[in-house]
């Protein structure tokens, strides 16, 4: 796997279609999958977290989730022209799966949200079947329970960060039938149309991320994290050079 790595965290280089067709190989050769989610948040949240870090690389997948981490790429001199976000490779995933009919599980948001969430993808992806819905707000052992009992081969989970990757890192080993586990963060909300995702015009100039700060002013304290980000990376490389 062509990877590199930023403030210690691996990221995978390859191109989307590349990573997809990569995703499908292992899943009909029934590898058990962490498709981890790298953005400037979560590394923010934990580059001093030796353990996480060590647990995030040992996945075989690594996506560059957030046009920051193309930003620190550049910076090491690695051309990554794709920023591949969580509900993109979500969609593409279950487009590419249709043709197993896999069998699916949705895990987080708020009750209502979950369900439209899952109706809207029942008329999106007709091939797939989606075996079981839990919010986000459950016991963790009765999802896990649940999960145990519908024997799904995919399960996205979103609950947000640190909280969906610990839920998948706890469980996967215990959840046997499961090929893939995603974290997708606020995804639901955008495929329910509880929330509405920025226009196409906005994600190519890759400002998707000031459209969500628009609608979510709230969302600044997370943005101030994309600064401390940035400091570590030019701190990281000027101790390099």
């Amino acid at each position: 796997m062509n990877k590199e790595q930023v403030l210690g965290f691996n990221v995978s280089l390859e191109k989307k279609d590349e990573l997809l067709n990569n995703i499908f190989k292992d899943y009909i050769n029934k590898e058990q999958l962490f498709i981890v989610n790298i953005n400037p948040e979560i590394i923010v949240k934990n580059y001093k977290n030796i353990k996480i870090k060590e647990k995030f690389n040992n996945e075989k997948y690594q996506i560059p989730d957030g046009i920051g981490i193309i930003w620190a790429l550049k910076k090491k001199k690695r051309i990554i022209r794709e920023r591949i976000t969580g509900i993109d490779l979500m969609q593409d995933i279950l487009k590419n799966a249709e043709k197993y009919e896999p069998k699916v599980y949705l895990y987080g948001a708020k009750q209502e949200v979950i369900e439209r969430a899952k109706q809207e993808l029942k008329k999106q992806y007709s091939s797939i079947q989606i075996v079981g819905t839990m919010n986000g707000f459950c016991n963790e052992n009765k999802v896990v329970e649940d999960i145990i009992q519908k024997q799904p081969d995919i399960v996205f989970v979103g609950t947000g960060s640190p909280k969906q990757e610990q839920f998948i890192l706890n469980h996967k080993e215990e959840l046997k039938s499961v090929k893939i586990f995603m974290p997708v963060g606020g995804s639901f909300d955008v495929i329910s149309k509880a929330k509405k995702r920025a226009p196409n015009w906005i994600i190519k100039l890759k400002l998707e991320w000031l459209y969500r700060l628009f609608q979510e002013p709230q969302r600044i304290f997370r943005q101030l994290k994309l600064i401390k980000f940035m400091i570590l990376v030019l701190g990281e490389k000027n101790e390099k050079n």
